[in-house]
Protein backbone atom coordinates (compact mmCIF):
# COMPACT_ATOMS: atom_id res chain seq x y z
CA UNK A 1 0.00 0.00 0.00
CA UNK A 2 1.00 3.57 -0.61
CA UNK A 3 1.24 6.11 2.22
CA UNK A 4 -2.10 7.79 1.52
CA UNK A 5 -4.07 4.53 1.54
CA UNK A 6 -2.35 3.47 4.78
CA UNK A 7 -3.08 6.83 6.38
CA UNK A 8 -6.73 6.80 5.33
CA UNK A 9 -7.19 3.30 6.74
CA UNK A 10 -5.57 4.32 10.02
CA UNK A 11 -7.62 7.54 10.31
CA UNK A 12 -10.90 5.74 9.75
CA UNK A 13 -10.09 3.02 12.29
CA UNK A 14 -8.90 5.57 14.87
CA UNK A 15 -12.03 7.65 14.39
CA UNK A 16 -14.22 4.59 14.84
CA UNK A 17 -12.47 3.87 18.15
CA UNK A 18 -13.06 7.49 19.19
CA UNK A 19 -16.74 7.09 18.30
CA UNK A 20 -16.98 4.08 20.59
CA UNK A 21 -15.46 6.09 23.43
CA UNK A 22 -17.21 9.44 22.92
CA UNK A 23 -20.57 8.26 21.64
CA UNK A 24 -23.20 10.50 20.04
CA UNK A 25 -21.13 13.65 20.51
CA UNK A 26 -19.03 12.62 17.50
CA UNK A 27 -22.14 12.16 15.37
CA UNK A 28 -23.62 15.47 16.50
CA UNK A 29 -20.51 17.48 15.66
CA UNK A 30 -18.92 15.72 12.72
CA UNK A 31 -21.55 13.74 10.77
CA UNK A 32 -23.17 15.47 7.77
CA UNK A 33 -26.45 17.11 8.80
CA UNK A 34 -28.98 18.56 6.34
CA UNK A 35 -28.76 22.30 5.73
CA UNK A 36 -31.50 24.24 7.52
CA UNK A 37 -32.43 21.40 9.85
CA UNK A 38 -31.45 20.67 13.43
CA UNK A 39 -32.00 17.91 15.94
CA UNK A 40 -31.59 17.60 19.68
CA UNK A 41 -29.28 14.80 20.78
CA UNK A 42 -30.01 13.18 24.15
CA UNK A 43 -27.36 13.98 26.74
CA UNK A 44 -25.75 16.78 24.71
CA UNK A 45 -26.01 20.53 25.08
CA UNK A 46 -27.42 22.34 22.06
CA UNK A 47 -28.56 20.75 18.81
CA UNK A 48 -26.91 19.04 15.88
CA UNK A 49 -26.89 21.05 12.66
CA UNK A 50 -24.88 21.54 9.49
CA UNK A 51 -21.34 22.89 9.69
CA UNK A 52 -19.01 23.25 6.72
CA UNK A 53 -16.33 20.94 8.15
CA UNK A 54 -18.83 18.09 8.04
CA UNK A 55 -18.27 17.89 4.27
CA UNK A 56 -15.01 16.11 5.12
CA UNK A 57 -15.32 14.86 8.71
CA UNK A 58 -18.45 12.83 7.96
CA UNK A 59 -16.32 10.58 5.74
CA UNK A 60 -14.35 9.39 8.78
CA UNK A 61 -17.39 8.26 10.78
CA UNK A 62 -19.17 4.91 10.44
CA UNK A 63 -22.48 3.54 11.68
CA UNK A 64 -21.13 0.19 12.88
CA UNK A 65 -18.23 -2.24 12.54
CA UNK A 66 -19.59 -3.89 9.39
CA UNK A 67 -19.94 -0.48 7.73
CA UNK A 68 -16.31 0.32 8.56
CA UNK A 69 -14.95 -3.06 7.47
CA UNK A 70 -16.77 -3.00 4.12
CA UNK A 71 -15.49 0.47 3.24
CA UNK A 72 -11.94 -0.22 4.40
CA UNK A 73 -11.82 -3.51 2.50
CA UNK A 74 -12.85 -1.74 -0.72
CA UNK A 75 -10.35 1.08 -0.07
CA UNK A 76 -7.59 -1.49 0.48
CA UNK A 77 -8.51 -3.51 -2.62
CA UNK A 78 -8.81 -0.64 -5.11
CA UNK A 79 -6.84 2.17 -3.47
CA UNK A 80 -3.47 0.42 -3.75
CA UNK A 81 -3.45 0.34 -7.56
CA UNK A 82 -5.05 3.77 -7.97
CA UNK A 83 -2.48 5.39 -5.68
CA UNK A 84 0.32 3.60 -7.51
CA UNK A 85 -0.95 4.88 -10.88
CA UNK A 86 -1.69 8.46 -9.84
CA UNK A 87 0.96 9.06 -7.21
CA UNK A 88 0.27 10.02 -3.61
CA UNK A 89 -0.53 13.70 -4.24
CA UNK A 90 -3.04 13.18 -7.04
CA UNK A 91 -4.58 10.20 -5.28
CA UNK A 92 -5.22 12.26 -2.15
CA UNK A 93 -6.71 15.09 -4.20
CA UNK A 94 -8.98 12.63 -5.99
CA UNK A 95 -10.13 11.07 -2.72
CA UNK A 96 -10.89 14.45 -1.15
CA UNK A 97 -12.69 15.64 -4.29
CA UNK A 98 -14.85 12.51 -4.17
CA UNK A 99 -15.58 13.01 -0.46
CA UNK A 100 -16.64 16.64 -0.92
CA UNK A 101 -18.69 16.06 -4.09
CA UNK A 102 -20.36 13.12 -2.37
CA UNK A 103 -21.36 15.32 0.57
CA UNK A 104 -22.57 18.15 -1.67
CA UNK A 105 -24.83 15.90 -3.75
CA UNK A 106 -26.16 14.25 -0.60
CA UNK A 107 -26.94 17.68 0.87
CA UNK A 108 -28.77 18.66 -2.29
CA UNK A 109 -30.95 15.56 -1.93
CA UNK A 110 -31.62 15.54 1.84
CA UNK A 111 -31.86 19.26 2.61
CA UNK A 112 -35.43 19.56 1.33
CA UNK A 113 -38.11 19.63 4.05
CA UNK A 114 -39.72 16.21 4.48
CA UNK A 115 -41.58 16.61 7.75
CA UNK A 116 -39.49 13.87 9.35
CA UNK A 117 -36.57 14.16 11.79
CA UNK A 118 -33.20 15.41 10.55
CA UNK A 119 -30.92 12.44 9.91
CA UNK A 120 -27.12 12.52 9.54
CA UNK A 121 -25.03 10.98 6.77
CA UNK A 122 -21.73 9.34 7.58
CA UNK A 123 -19.22 6.94 6.07
CA UNK A 124 -16.24 6.78 3.73
CA UNK A 125 -18.35 5.43 0.87
CA UNK A 126 -18.21 8.65 -1.16
CA UNK A 127 -14.42 8.60 -1.24
CA UNK A 128 -14.37 4.84 -1.81
CA UNK A 129 -16.75 5.11 -4.77
CA UNK A 130 -14.49 7.80 -6.21
CA UNK A 131 -11.54 5.42 -5.93
CA UNK A 132 -13.64 2.66 -7.51
CA UNK A 133 -14.49 4.93 -10.46
CA UNK A 134 -10.80 5.78 -10.87
CA UNK A 135 -9.88 2.09 -10.81
CA UNK A 136 -12.36 1.38 -13.61
CA UNK A 137 -10.97 4.21 -15.73
CA UNK A 138 -7.30 3.45 -15.10
CA UNK A 139 -7.54 -0.34 -15.35
CA UNK A 140 -10.63 -0.99 -17.48
CA UNK A 141 -9.61 -4.52 -18.51
CA UNK A 142 -8.59 -5.70 -15.04
CA UNK A 143 -10.81 -8.58 -13.94
CA UNK A 144 -12.95 -7.93 -10.86
CA UNK A 145 -14.87 -10.73 -9.15
CA UNK A 146 -17.99 -9.99 -7.16
CA UNK A 147 -18.13 -11.32 -3.62
CA UNK A 148 -21.70 -12.52 -4.11
CA UNK A 149 -22.39 -13.96 -6.56
CA UNK A 150 -18.74 -14.71 -7.49
CA UNK A 151 -18.97 -13.53 -11.11
CA UNK A 152 -15.77 -12.23 -12.80
CA UNK A 153 -16.09 -9.20 -15.10
CA UNK A 154 -13.89 -6.42 -16.50
CA UNK A 155 -13.46 -3.43 -14.19
CA UNK A 156 -15.17 -1.00 -16.59
CA UNK A 157 -18.33 -3.12 -16.61
CA UNK A 158 -18.25 -3.55 -12.84
CA UNK A 159 -18.02 0.22 -12.29
CA UNK A 160 -20.75 1.11 -14.79
CA UNK A 161 -23.04 -1.58 -13.43
CA UNK A 162 -22.50 -0.47 -9.85
CA UNK A 163 -23.13 3.16 -10.79
CA UNK A 164 -26.38 2.32 -12.57
CA UNK A 165 -27.50 0.20 -9.62
CA UNK A 166 -26.88 3.09 -7.22
CA UNK A 167 -28.81 5.46 -9.50
CA UNK A 168 -31.80 3.11 -9.68
CA UNK A 169 -31.75 2.49 -5.93
CA UNK A 170 -31.50 6.21 -5.23
CA UNK A 171 -34.38 7.17 -7.53
CA UNK A 172 -36.65 4.36 -6.37
CA UNK A 173 -35.76 4.63 -2.69
CA UNK A 174 -34.60 1.00 -2.53
CA UNK A 175 -32.55 -0.01 0.52
CA UNK A 176 -33.62 2.84 2.75
CA UNK A 177 -30.89 4.10 5.03
CA UNK A 178 -28.20 3.88 2.33
CA UNK A 179 -26.98 7.19 0.85
CA UNK A 180 -27.07 6.17 -2.82
CA UNK A 181 -26.72 9.72 -4.10
CA UNK A 182 -23.66 10.23 -1.90
CA UNK A 183 -22.10 7.24 -3.66
CA UNK A 184 -22.93 8.73 -7.05
CA UNK A 185 -21.56 12.09 -5.93
CA UNK A 186 -18.24 10.48 -5.06
CA UNK A 187 -18.03 8.88 -8.50
CA UNK A 188 -18.92 12.19 -10.15
CA UNK A 189 -16.21 14.13 -8.32
CA UNK A 190 -13.55 11.58 -9.24
CA UNK A 191 -14.73 11.51 -12.86
CA UNK A 192 -14.51 15.29 -13.26
CA UNK A 193 -10.99 15.38 -11.82
CA UNK A 194 -9.73 12.45 -13.90
CA UNK A 195 -11.14 13.94 -17.12
CA UNK A 196 -9.52 17.28 -16.30
CA UNK A 197 -6.15 15.61 -15.78
CA UNK A 198 -6.47 13.64 -19.01
CA UNK A 199 -7.44 16.77 -20.93
CA UNK A 200 -4.15 18.31 -19.84
CA UNK A 201 -2.13 15.15 -20.48
CA UNK A 202 0.36 17.05 -22.62
CA UNK A 203 1.46 19.09 -19.60
CA UNK A 204 4.54 17.92 -17.65
CA UNK A 205 3.55 15.66 -14.79
CA UNK A 206 0.01 15.18 -16.07
CA UNK A 207 -1.97 11.98 -15.57
CA UNK A 208 -0.38 9.14 -17.57
CA UNK A 209 -2.31 6.49 -19.41
CA UNK A 210 -1.50 3.34 -17.40
CA UNK A 211 -1.01 0.04 -19.11
CA UNK A 212 -4.17 -2.06 -19.09
CA UNK A 213 -3.98 -5.47 -17.41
Amino acid sequence: MGPVTRTLLALNVATFVAQALVGDAMIARFALWPIGASRSIAGLDGVAHFEVWQLVTSSLLHANLNHLLLNMFALYMFGRDVESALGASRYLRLYLAAVVSSALLQLAVVSWPTGGPALPTLGASGGVFGVLLAFGMLFPRRTVTLLFPPIPMPAWLFVIGYGLLELVNGVTGTRAGVAHFAHLGGMLGALVLLLRWRRHAAMPGALPEPEAH
